[in-house]
């Protein structure tokens, strides 16, 4: 209602009776105007649906006409197409085989730029391309293999035959190239370069040109090894520095060493080198030996020829001594660089083995002058001035030995060798002499000597059995004078008759007192000296026992020989003492006991 009053108050402006009468009128013919426009509004729309129709109709009909004459092109051209499917389906075949000859090819042939990169350049240089188509090559020829087991044995022989062609080409050209590089390796410091390291891991293929390679190398290095030595003897280092070695020839410890020491010097550079140049391939310790002994050959003849004028022309022993130390430690210290079979270590063997003959030969000479002239002995019974230089020179000799760096084994065998090349001679010298002198200058003499040689010798390890040696010898000696010193006390007290006739005597000779010089009288007297003796022992000392220079010897003859003076007055004692021979105050005649003698005496 409200609607249909909205719509009518759109037109209905005036309420009036003219106007209500016409309302109907009005309203009607409003909705006649309404429906003529609704209705040429839909005329317009039909229009358009009768050109859609026609449009429609039109396509339909040209649709129908299409699909007759397709029906008809497809009676016409169906062996066409079955021939166009079955060449779709060969086409995908021959592309299937395409690929798998690509691949084949791929695999089993060189690319153009791989086959230039073996032939290589006019510049005749390699690089990593180079290597990369050898190890293709390589691959290829072993993947060959795999052919050779199926049905394509024939393509397999004849790619194995082409790569093989390829590779001995290659490798050709490799060696000649890495031959080429060795030769330029001459110079003090060499670099080694990659490319190089790269080649020699290559050569590894072919052990005969590997070992070709490695031989040139060595060459090449041995050359420049003995370049550098004649250079270092001569010129030098760079600016001077360090001075020529023959500028210190007139020293022959400085001149040896130096030598050694650039020789120990050059081995260890060479090895270096040598493992760079080796450092990807797996080589054998063997081989880098071999090699290295190679390399330090060159210089065993300058260097044995320099060190040969040494020796032969040096006649200190102390010297060849150390000499011959020194060769010894830097061999140990070069043998732990190159092998005990190179030359090197051997030529430095041979001139060890000739300064050992060498320091002997120059002690035994020594020793034979000795020998040849013989001093006296001086006239306080010490050591002679020879025997004092000589202990002087072997002190030197083992002062060098115990500071040398070699084994104890070594060590020991040269000790026995050095201390029976002198003190043996020695001994002999001071037995020559003595052998003038009576017994008691003799055995002092000889104590002070032998004691002498304890002395110098005593500071050293591996002499206990030279010094157990001279210790007899001076236990014989002083022995002597103990019995010398014994006799002497019993002479200047007048009971050495006494006691060699106790010593002596038998039962059957009839008492002690009856036998003459044996009287009680005779017996108390020179009891009585014996006991102005006992007041005072040192009274009665032997000079030679007073020019003993050692005082635990002074000391050992004084107590055994107070010792024998005590047994040889007990062996007095008792006979005196004894009933049957007739001695009949004999308490004033031996006063003393033989214990309180013993008290006195020590």
């Amino acid at each position: 209602m409200l609607e249909a009053l909205k719509a009518l108050s759109t037109f209905f402006n005036e309420n009036s009776l003219r106007t209500r009468r016409n309302l109907r009128s009005d309203i009607e013919r409003r909705s006649l105007a309404i429906n003529e426009e609704f209705l040429s509004t839909f005329q317009v729309v039909k229009d358009q649906l009768d050109s859609v129709y026609s449009d429609v109709k039109a396509m339909s009909d040209c649709c129908q006409d299409m699909t007759s004459r397709l029906k008809a092109a497809k009676v016409q051209t169906h062996d066409l197409i079955n021939q166009t499917t079955s060449l779709h389906g060969e086409s995908q075949k021959l592309q299937m085989k395409q690929q798998v000859a690509d691949a084949f090819l791929d695999r089993f042939q060189l690319k153009p730029e791989e086959i230039k990169s073996l032939r290589g350049a006019k510049s005749g240089s390699l690089s990593q391309d180079f290597f990369q188509s050898l190890a293709r090559v390589k691959q290829i020829h072993t993947d060959c293999k795999i052919l050779l087991r199926t049905n394509h044995q024939t393509a397999g022989l004849e790619i194995m035959e082409s790569m093989a062609l390829h590779q001995e080409s290659a490798y050709e050209r490799l060696y000649r190239w890495a031959q080429n590089e060795c030769r330029t390796l001459t110079s003090e410091s060499p670099e080694v370069s990659p490319i190089l390291c790269q080649a020699m891991l290559a050569l590894q293929d072919r052990p005969v040109l590997f070992k070709y390679t490695l031989d040139e190398f060595g060459t090449a290095r041995r050359t420049a090894v003995v370049r550098g030595m004649i250079d270092a003897l001569t010129r030098g280092g760079p600016g001077g520095t360090p001075r020529p070695i023959e500028l210190h020839s007139h020293d022959p410890l400085r001149y040896v060493g130096d030598m050694l020491a650039w020789l120990h010097q050059a081995t260890a550079s060479e090895k270096e080198y040598l493992s760079t140049l080796l450092k990807r391939c797996e080589t054998t310790n063997e081989t880098i030996q071999d090699t290295l002994g190679h390399i330090s050959e060159g210089v065993c003849r300058p260097f044995k020829v320099r060190v040969e004028q040494v020796l032969v022309s040096e006649q200190d022993a102390v010297t060849l001594y150390m000499l011959n130390n020194l060769l010894k430690f830097y061999h140990h210290t070069i043998q732990q660089i190159i092998s005990p079979a190179a030359a090197l270590l051997e030529t430095i063997t041979e001139i060890q083995d000739l300064s050992h003959r060498m320091f002997f030969n120059s002690l035994t000479c020594h020793a034979n002058k000795l020998l040849d002239k013989v001093e006296l002995p001086p006239a306080d019974l010490g050591p002679t001035a020879s025997l004092v230089q000589t202990l002087a020179l072997l002190k030197d000799v083992l002062q060098c030995h115990d500071s040398s760096v070699v084994t104890l084994e070594n060590k020991k065998q040269d000790f026995k060798q050095i201390l029976s090349c002198v003190l043996d001679p020695l001994l002999q010298m001071c037995s020559v002499s003595a052998s003038r002198l009576n017994t008691a200058d003799m055995a002092s003499y000889m104590v002070n000597c032998i004691y002498q040689m304890q002395s110098t010798i005593a500071l050293y390890e591996f002499t206990d059995t030279k010094q157990e040696m001279l210790q007899a010898q001076v236990e014989a000696h002083v022995d002597t004078l103990v019995n010398e010193q014994a006799a002497f006390v019993l002479s200047r007290v007048d009971l050495a008759h006494i006691y060699s006739t106790i010593q002596q005597h038998q039962p059957k000779l009839g008492p002690l007192a009856n036998l003459p010089g044996m009287d009680p009288i005779t017996v108390k007297s020179a009891m009585n000296k014996f006991d102005s003796y006992l007041a005072s022992p040192d009274s009665l000392t032997l000079s030679q026992c007073s020019l003993i220079t050692s005082s635990k010897n002074r000391e050992l003859i004084k107590k055994n020989s107070s010792e024998l003076i005590c047994q040889s007055y007990r062996q007095m004692y008792t006979a005196v003492c004894d009933p049957q021979n007739e001695y009949r105050e004999w308490t004033s005649i031996v006063p003393r006991t033989p214990d309180q003698v013993l008290a006195l005496l020590m």
